[in-house]
């Protein structure tokens, strides 16, 4: 929109705008992706060989990028939808026809993406400085009026065909030479599992055999100390009877000493019979 009151023109994306009557003047343009068919008919490849070649892509004005955006106005203010597309599709057919010219048949028939990805660059690279964008493009159809790229392909065919007797028979060589390998591999793995099998085997008979004669020596070693054990606990059961036969042997001693005594003392306090008959003379005098 430009007119009085505004300078620069005022450009809005897809929204609105108050416009004053016969002061201001507004016009559009298309923010809309547009889908376009480019075609190049019989355009000629590097060796010679002519081929028609279909491309479909897509393009749009960049309305969120301001320097875009006006690059596109001044480009194609008061153009219609399919103006706009037209020069776009001239552009990109332009651009596809240079990037055959400079390739063979063999390399745009069996890498198609990476004559798309060509195409999409360079044209994507001309087409920004118009303020449009290429969203994307896709390789078609590639065919020619000569059969060259029916021949290819028989040629092509037969060289899988070649390829795949070749790597069939390879595989089953291969086969052979891997069974032949596991088999080896098997009988190896099962001469090894038995050698493990006979060391594991005797190393738990040696074990076994130091661990029966430890066991063995403890059992020894466990009865002996019993023995002598038992030994020691008679011995000091005999020690121990001496002492009581000792205890005893003394206080009989003893209890034979105090009764000698008693048996003295008694006799000493005993009065002789003439005595007392002295006695009763004396007092009858």
């Amino acid at each position: 929109m430009w007119g009085f009151g505004r300078s620069p023109p005022l450009m809005i994306a897809g929204g609105r705008v108050f416009v004053f009557p016969c002061i201001q003047q507004i016009q559009r343009i298309t923010l809309n992706t547009l889908t376009l068919n480019v075609k190049s008919d019989k355009v000629y490849t590097r060796h010679g060989v002519p081929i028609s070649v279909t491309g479909i892509a897509q393009v749009k004005i960049q309305g969120q990028n301001k320097e875009m955006l006006a690059t596109a106005c001044q480009m194609f203010m008061g153009k219609s939808e399919g103006e706009v597309a037209q020069i776009a599709l001239e552009t990109l057919e332009g651009h596809q026809r240079a990037i055959i010219a400079h390739l063979t048949v063999e390399e745009i028939y069996q890498d198609r993406k990476k004559f798309s990805e060509q195409v999409f660059k360079v044209a994507s690279s001309d087409l920004v400085n118009m303020g449009i964008g290429v969203v994307s493009y896709t390789l078609k159809d590639v065919h020619d009026d000569q059969d060259y790229l029916h021949s290819l392909g028989k040629a092509r065919t037969a060289q899988v065909q070649k390829d795949a007797r070749i790597g069939e028979a390879q595989y089953k060589r291969d086969a052979v030479i891997r069974e032949a390998h596991a088999m080896q591999e098997k009988v190896s793995a099962q001469y090894k599992n038995e050698i493990e099998m006979a060391k594991a085997q005797r190393d738990y008979e040696l074990k076994k055999a130091a661990y029966d004669v430890e066991v063995n020596t403890k059992k020894a070693e466990s009865e002996m100390a019993y023995q002598l054990q038992v030994a020691k606990t008679k011995q000091r059961i005999e020690e121990e009877k001496m002492q009581v036969q000792v205890v005893e042997r003394t206080q009989q001693i003893t209890l034979q000493e105090q009764e000698i005594i008693r048996k003295e003392k008694d006799s000493t306090k005993m009065v002789p019979w003439w005595t007392c008959c002295w006695r009763n003379c004396h007092w009858s005098v």
